[in-house]
């Protein structure tokens, strides 16, 4: 079962965003293990390399409050994107397989996980 405030607080984030070359704004979130609500939201620069997407700020928000297990994730959009394929790995490796909601500015969400969103993972298992 989703969690409301996850998504509102997705859908919230998106008005944070610093979009200011693409005009995309994306906003997530990630409910902690014991379900706090950590948001985060999409920081664009002049050197696109240098932005930061959602999701991840998401992550590492949560990571420098102290949070360390994760039970759902929450993406929201203009149009529901995907996650890149660097936060796909970011939420594997911080996350593991966990629900991932992606959401739209119509109402719409969809459901898949992480190991949906990145099958056959690189993590510390093939570092070894």
């Amino acid at each position: 079962m989703v969690n409301d405030q996850l998504i509102q607080t997705a859908l919230h984030m998106r008005s944070k965003s610093r979009a200011s070359y693409s005009n995309y704004t994306v906003g997530a979130a990630v409910e902690t293990e014991n379900g706090d609500i950590v948001g985060g939201c999409n920081v664009e620069t002049s050197s696109y390399g240098l932005t930061c997407c959602a999701e991840r700020v998401a992550l590492f928000r949560a990571i420098s409050e102290g949070h360390n297990a994760f039970k759902a994730l929450s993406v929201a959009s203009e149009n529901g994107g995907m996650p890149c394929g660097a936060c796909r790995q970011v939420i594997w490796e911080l996350c593991g397989d966990i629900p991932v909601y992606i959401c739209d500015s119509g109402g719409r969400i969809e459901k898949t996980t992480s190991a949906t969103l990145l099958p056959n993972p690189f993590d510390e298992s093939h570092l070894t």
